[in-house]
């Protein structure tokens, strides 16, 4: 199978918890340094690039991606489907893997999973999120380059532009789209990190399981053990920003 390229949306900016892909998970180990971790154990993924804006406060990121050795695009901070585009344009992607930086606990397994069900269906995108049945913190998106550059040449909407992939669940007739579903529905678990308690509930799965990668299988057979440690952050809170964007929709001139 050809290699696929990984794109992490990643900013310092964040009205919840500010800074907090650079916060520590370990004395060794911040967000975004263990979610790079997790995803250099895929076997299907070529290409890891940090997507930032062009913000000062991203310097950071840059500075981070220097001395790490990892590919970097800046671009602009609102548009961030431009941003996206603009960054896979420049690195030749021809398909890429979605992921956000706010996601330390991604499955490299799921991604592999998810990426030879990419190729075997011969689809533009497909993912494990809509509609999810994958812990929150586990979504994967992968699409062709093309179809993000549709994406990008067509989008109009708020929504569409300020993030990634709503222009493709938008217009579903003009792309070829899957799905991929676990055997239970487990989207009532939160692994992701954008509350203080998120980032306790993290830190209390890197420290109790020291086998690296993290798997989702490791985190259900803790959590099946000791079922108190969902109790940190069991409260799913709706995408505040991505809310926001669907109202500004309401004011685009026809």
């Amino acid at each position: 199978m050809n290699k696929i390229d990984c794109i992490i949306q990643a900013r310092i900016g964040s009205t919840r918890l500010p800074n907090k892909v650079m916060i520590k998970l370990t004395d060794s180990e911040t967000v975004l340094s263990h979610l790079i971790n997790q995803l250099q154990h895929s076997k299907k993924i070529d290409k890891v690039i940090i997507a930032t804006t062009e913000k000062h406060e991203d310097d950071v990121l840059l500075n981070f991606a220097k001395k790490n050795k990892i590919n970097i695009f800046r671009g602009n901070s609102l548009d961030v489907l431009d941003r996206y585009y603009k960054c896979a344009k420049e690195f030749s992607c021809s398909s890429i893997v979605r992921i956000t930086s706010d996601n330390p606990l991604i499955d490299p397994k799921i991604i592999d999973q998810v990426a030879h069900e990419f190729e075997k269906k011969s689809v533009d995108y497909i993912s494990n999120c809509n509609p999810r049945t994958y812990p929150y913190g586990t979504e994967v998106e992968i699409f062709l380059f093309s179809a993000l550059e549709k994406a990008w040449k067509n989008a109009k909407k708020p929504s569409e532009r300020e993030h990634v992939t709503p222009y493709f669940h938008n217009n579903k007739e003009k792309f070829k789209i899957c799905n991929i579903k676990f055997t239970e529905n487990l989207s009532h678990l939160r692994w992701t990190v954008d509350r203080e308690n998120d980032l306790k509930f993290v830190r209390k799965i890197v420290s109790r399981i020291k086998k690296r990668p993290i798997l989702m299988t490791d985190i259900i057979k803790l959590i099946s053990q000791e079922p108190t440690i969902t109790s940190i952050n069991d409260t799913n809170i709706p995408n505040k920003e991505y809310l926001k964007s669907l109202e500004n929709d309401k004011f685009l001139r026809k």
